[in-house]
């Protein structure tokens, strides 16, 4: 039986001819160190200079919104109006001299835009949340026009193009954790019953179309990847079954990569509290990948849970994925890739401090994530300490709204 780290350091061939140097891949994490312009700042690229000398295979950036005026969080790097590709070549060559691949994951938010950035978002269908504290953040978006659908569909091509042209080894489309293309992918968040909604069929179709249009821009022999939900957990949102319909079609439609997660801002699986796996194994969504792998030969990438470099084996050995995603575990250790390949028995650790109460509970634990990778980009070591708990208690957990202001601004 070939050991671990034998493993991980197997190359794999996409179906565009594309090769990863390794089994290891940083998943995207929203870093928010755009500049007030939105423009990727040297900060971000320091950050990715660490991250790929630590030894991932692929680093796939944090969500690069394709229309500067949907932003998720106030320092999202953002494709401009009149894109210009030489903004983003000092980030692309962030993995200059390693083996490394830089792929830009591509969003727009819909409804999750905040209100202190987008007054009205827009979204498939005038849906609010339901939670009360989620909607006190989050304005009632306006359902988009067919013209702007469109509209949004070129903008992704646009963007995908400009970050190719600027170096960037391949792209992401982000269709999960409730931004636009897992809004239009819901039975909840699309009521439409036009062209682009009404039924499983119509409501896949955005998606589809972003695929192709990114295809059209970049050419056959650059990586796609799509970021999908196993499901959202939901009841009567979009369901196991009807995503592996999407995962068919999606190898058909000529994607190279599927990163597998779940979950939404309401209902948070990506964030580990909603475990789609058996209790004996790590990853949170290594059932549905198993399930996957009976309808396409697309390569499977499944992010989340991981811990041990046996766990990560025994995943690669079952044959459910070809790449093993760590995402928060590269903030506490960004050279914890390295130390897998090089055979160390070491632990994957993501865990920030708990505050007792749900919502200040995740609200810090996005902060603490964000403030530990402003310290790599600045040099530093992650800091441990638990400063940002007063920050949401002076806030007022009864106070989402403001809260989420003060930690996210």
């Amino acid at each position: 039986m070939s050991e671990p780290k034998e493993l991980l350091a197997e190359p794999l061939k996409l179906r565009c001819g594309a090769i990863l140097p390794n089994r290891l891949a940083k998943a995207a994490l929203s870093e928010q160190l755009g500049d007030r312009r939105n423009r990727p700042t040297a900060e971000l690229t320091e950050l990715y200079r660490t991250w790929s000398r630590g030894g991932a295979g692929t680093l796939i950036t944090g969500n690069v919104q394709v229309d500067p005026t949907a932003l998720g969080e106030p320092r999202n790097v953002a494709v401009p109006r009149e894109p210009d590709a030489t903004e983003f070549k000092p980030w692309a060559r962030s993995a200059d001299g390693t083996e490394a691949r830089l792929w830009v994951q591509l969003n727009h938010p819909g409804r999750q835009s905040p209100r202190f950035l987008t007054r009205q978002p827009v979204a498939p269908s005038a849906v609010p949340f339901g939670d009360r504290g989620i909607r006190s953040v989050f304005a009632t978006p306006r359902a988009l026009t067919g013209d702007e659908i469109e509209a949004i569909i070129d903008r992704f091509g646009v963007a995908a193009r400009t970050v190719v042209d600027a170096g960037f080894a391949g792209v992401q489309i982000h269709g999960a954790h409730g931004y636009l293309v897992s809004q239009f992918l819901s039975p909840l968040t699309n009521q439409r019953t036009d062209g682009w909604g009404g039924d499983a069929l119509r409501r896949r179709r955005f998606l589809l179309e972003v695929v192709a249009r990114v295809r059209a821009e970049v050419g056959e022999a650059v990586p796609i990847a799509v970021k999908l939900n196993s499901a959202d957990f939901q009841r009567g949102g979009f369901s196991e079954e009807e995503s592996l319909e999407v995962v068919r079609e999606l190898g058909e439609a000529g994607i190279d990569l599927l990163e597998v997660s779940g979950g939404t801002y309401e209902k948070a699986a990506m964030m580990g509290s909603a475990k789609s796996s058996t209790a004996s194994r790590e990853a949170y969504f290594l059932d549905y990948a198993a399930k996957a792998r009976q309808i396409t030969d697309v390569a499977l990438m499944v992010t989340g849970g991981f811990t041990s470099p046996e766990g990560m084996a025994d995943a690669l050995r079952s044959g459910s994925l070809d790449v093993i995603g760590l995402g928060r575990p590269l903030i506490v250790d960004p050279a914890l890739p390295g130390r897998l390949l090089g055979g160390e028995d070491v632990r994957a650790q993501r865990t920030a401090p708990k505050t007792g109460i749900r919502l200040a509970d995740s609200l810090l634990e996005v902060q603490w994530h964000t403030q530990q990778m402003h310290r790599v980009a600045a040099g530093k070591p992650v800091d441990r300490r638990l400063g940002a708990v007063r920050t949401l208690v002076r806030a007022g957990v009864a106070d989402p709204l403001n809260a989420f202001r003060r930690v996210r601004g």
